[in-house]
């Protein structure tokens, strides 16, 4: 938890200032607070006493990506970069610790918000705010319909009312980066369907909270996503409560 809030503290001294953007090889932006997060994020894991390998999402746009093995850690050092050129607050730092492709520990920090979500297998998850700590976990389904969570930079509205079509909706709210499933988690949501392309960096953190708190991310299929995969990325899923899985 130290490392996100150096992090984000790090994130939040170049958000308060003018940054430059450019663009990645896969047309995605990328800023300097990234990059520094990064690198930040990855000399601290290196100090750890238990080496893993650690796969961070701009290393890997530059084509580095080590031999995971049995565990290693995923970082984003920066999810929701339209967020923070936007500058709406919405982004976070997200770090998992990933064990046999299952998400074991994961933290979910949004510096511009001072909310910070953890959550373990077998300890549970917790949301701090302004340093106050309390066990958070996901909601029964309300008899009166879904709140489902939506991205709010990357919607296909579409296959969301496709995907919605027959189920009893009502809410439906917008949220960027990790945060929605972190809602789902703190039993703010119901249900977060992502049906467009995402990397393992982008869920893995939200999804250790998610599943300390009793849910779960699903593939379309109904498979528990998995992590580890070569090409890092992730089908098209649903994130969703206890009830609703």
């Amino acid at each position: 938890m130290a490392i996100t809030r150096e992090a984000g503290a790090l994130i939040m001294k170049i958000y308060r200032c003018d940054f430059e953007v450019r663009g990645k090889q896969d047309a995605s932006p990328v800023t300097e607070a990234d990059e520094k997060a990064e690198r930040l994020i990855l000399e601290r894991l290196g100090t750890l006493q238990s080496q893993f390998p650690v796969v961070s999402e701009e290393a890997a746009a530059a084509g580095y990506v080590p031999e995971m093995g049995q565990c290693f850690w995923l970082v984003d050092p920066l999810d929701g970069t339209k967020e923070f050129i936007n500058r709406n607050g919405e982004f976070t730092v997200n770090i998992a610790l990933i064990e046999n492709g299952t998400p074991v520990l994961g933290v979910v920090f949004a510096p511009a918000l001072d909310r910070m979500y953890a959550g373990a297998i077998g300890l549970g998850a917790w949301l701090e705010v302004q340093g106050k700590r309390q066990a958070i976990e996901c909601r029964s389904i309300p008899e009166d319909g879904l709140d489902v969570v939506a991205s709010r930079s990357h919607g296909d509205a579409d296959a969301l009312d496709q995907f919605l079509n027959g189920r009893l909706v009502r809410s439906l709210k917008s949220a960027g980066s990790s945060l929605k499933i972190c809602l789902i988690a703190e039993g703010e949501a119901d249900l977060y369907p992502r049906l467009g392309r995402t990397m393992e960096w982008d869920i893995a953190a939200g999804h250790a909270v998610l599943a300390a708190a009793g849910g779960q991310i699903h593939a379309l299929n109904g498979d528990v996503l998995s992590y580890g995969k070569r090409d890092l990325s992730n089908p098209h899923f649903y994130a969703c409560s206890a009830d609703y899985c």
